[in-house]
C-alpha cells in the first residue's frame, strides 16, 4: 500500500498566500507527489486548545484569523472537503495512545493550514483534516504527537506540520538584509534535520544558535517536531524557502517522498 509522506512546511506570514516567493512553486512541485494521498492531516499553531481537537466538518470553512493585511487576502478560500470518518479515526488513535482528543464538527481551516495547502494541493481535491495543538504542548509532546499520527501514513494519509522555521514577528522588516541570526538558526536546523539528530531538535532552545531570538515562543517550531515524529526512520529532504521579511525562514522538509 502507498505510504504517504510527512512534511514540515513554513507558512511564514499570511501574505505568503499572495506572495509565493521561493517556496510557493516548490511546494506545488512537492504537492504533485501527494496526488496518491487519500487525505492530508495538518497540524498548525494557529489552533491551540485544551486537549486535542480534530476537524470533523464535511466542508470546513476557511478562517481568516488575522487582521490588518491586504484586502485580497480576505477573499481567498480553500474549499477542500473534510472527512468525518478520518476525523473519528484520528481522534480514536490519539485517545488510544493516552491523549485527550475529540472531534470538532464545526471548526474550519486556519491560515496555518489553508495558506500552505493552496500551494501543496491548489485544486483542493484531497480531503484535509486539521489537528489542534494543545496549549501546553512542548517539544517532547510535539514529537509524541507526530509519532501517534504516524500510522495514518500507512493508510495513505500525509502528515503536515505547518509552522515557521524562524518566527520573531517583533523584528519583521520589509527592507534591508536578512538577519544573520535567522540564517544561522536555519542552517543549524537544516544540519540537525538532515542528520536525523532528534535529540538536538528536542533540545534546540539550549543548543541552537539564537534559539530564543528565532522563536520567542515555541508554537511555530513545534510542528517541525510533529513532522519529525511522524517521519520515523525515513530520510529527510530539505526544501530551500529563503527568508521573507528579513527574519522568517521559509525552509521546509519532507520525509518519505519518492
Amino acid at each position: 500500500m502507498y505510504r504517504a509522506p510527512a512534511l514540515f512546511v513554513s507558512h511564514g506570514a499570511p501574505t505568503f498566500a499572495l506572495e509565493p516567493g521561493l517556496l510557493g512553486s516548490r511546494l506545488t512541485e512537492l504537492g504533485e507527489r501527494l496526488s496518491s494521498a487519500g487525505a492530508i492531516v495538518v497540524v498548525s499553531p494557529h489552533w491551540q486548545t485544551c486537549g486535542i481537537r480534530v476537524t470533523g466538518a464535511a466542508w470546513p470553512p476557511t478562517i481568516h484569523d488575522f487582521g490588518g493585511f491586504p484586502p485580497p487576502l480576505y477573499s481567498l478560500t480553500y474549499p477542500a472537503p473534510g472527512s468525518a470518518a478520518l476525523a473519528a479515526e484520528t481522534a480514536s488513535l490519539l485517545i488510544d495512545s493516552g491523549l485527550v482528543a475529540m472531534v470538532d464538527p464545526e471548526r474550519g481551516y486556519d491560515h496555518g493550514a489553508w495558506v500552505p495547502m493552496r500551494y501543496l494541493r491548489p485544486g483542493a481535491d484531497t480531503p484535509v483534516i486539521q489537528v489542534s495543538m494543545p496549549h501546553n504542548l512542548d517539544a517532547a509532546g510535539a514529537l509524541r504527537l507526530g509519532k501517534t499520527l504516524a500510522p495514518l501514513r500507512d493508510r495513505g494519509v500525509a502528515i503536515v506540520g505547518s509552522g515557521s522555521l524562524t518566527h520573531n514577528l517583533y523584528e519583521v522588516r520589509r527592507d534591508g538584509e536578512n538577519a544573520a541570526y535567522a540564517k544561522e538558526f536555519a542552517a543549524w536546523s537544516r544540519k540537525a534535520v538532515l542528520a536525523g539528530d532528534v535529540e538536538a531538535l528536542l533540545d534546540y532552545r539550549q543548543v541552537a544558535p539564537s534559539a530564543i531570538r528565532a522563536h520567542p515562543t515555541e508554537e511555530h517550531y513545534l510542528p517541525l517536531l510533529v513532522a519529525q515524529g511522524a517521519a520515523g526512520s525515513d530520510a529527510p529532504m530539505a526544501i530551500d524557502g529563503g527568508i521573507t521579511y528579513g527574519v522568517l525562514s521559509m525552509d521546509s522538509y519532507a520525509w518519505g517522498v519518492a
